[in-house]
């Protein structure tokens, strides 16, 4: 059993602006997220998508993203 849940995109993009990524600018549904010290992330998802644990488990590897941050 995976130590992630399932998480609409709009949850995810909150727990992520409040563990310190920053909307850097948007094209459509691509946001580009920064943070001191990580490298860029795009955040492709619309606000009413699922996203299942294992890409949310692959987004904590590029975010710093842990299970109990949403």
């Amino acid at each position: 059993m995976s130590q992630w849940p399932s998480v609409r995109a709009a949850v995810l993009l909150r727990a992520l602006l409040r563990i310190g990524w920053r909307l850097k600018r948007q094209s459509g549904s691509h946001r580009v997220l920064s943070r001191a010290g990580w490298n860029d992330f795009v955040f492709a998802f619309h606000d009413g998508d699922e996203i299942g644990p294992r890409m949310l488990a692959r987004i904590a590897k590029h975010t710093g993203l842990s299970p109990r941050d949403l």
